[in-house]
């Protein structure tokens, strides 16, 4: 163990030293980096939204059994406190990823307002408009089960989670 300590605590310093070093690195890979975490988090948002699909199709397929009765079965007794939970977590996801598209909006402008100093300039907007694409498809496959799982959200918390749609559209549509 105290090889191990010795040689995690060399490795540490040799890493800040290389990022220390390599911190001014090419543009071009910090933007791939950026763009590549943003794309796993929607295929983390996806997968969160294909599992309340499941949650919410399992509870309601295994709740009452062929001759109307209600079979005990740990999914269906579980569902109505797991959905709540599950799609609160895909919507404070959905917006983390606003904040990253917002944040790369951001970037753009303030580089568009540079090359008027005579600084280098990116004018293809391609990429960012694939975001904000991706974001919105999602944004709606997610308001889409939010929707469908409404009668087992609640009167509380419903309006709240519909308030926080609205924020990340008009939020991503203003800016």
């Amino acid at each position: 163990l105290r090889l191990v300590a010795v040689l995690k605590a060399i490795l540490e310093g040799e890493k800040a030293t290389v990022l220390k070093r390599d911190r001014h690195l090419p543009l071009s890979f910090h933007r791939r980096q950026e763009e590549l975490k943003f794309n796993l988090g929607l295929q983390r948002l996806q997968h969160r939204i294909h599992e309340i699909q499941a949650l919410r199709d399992g509870a309601a397929g295994e709740g009452s059994g062929q001759d109307g009765s209600l079979l005990s079965s740990p999914v269906a007794g579980a569902a109505p406190q797991e959905l709540p939970t599950l799609i609160l977590e895909a919507v404070k996801e959905l917006e983390a990823a606003k904040q990253q598209v917002l944040k790369r909006i951001q970037i753009w402008k303030r580089q568009q307002q540079l090359a008027g100093n005579g600084a280098l300039f990116e004018e293809n907007l391609a990429p960012l408009q694939k975001r904000c694409e991706n974001l919105v498809e999602v944004y709606f496959q997610l308001h889409q089960q939010v929707m469908a799982a409404s009668t087992e959200l609640g009167a509380e918390l419903l309006p709240r989670l519909l308030e926080r749609f609205n924020e990340v559209l008009s939020g991503l549509v203003k800016r």
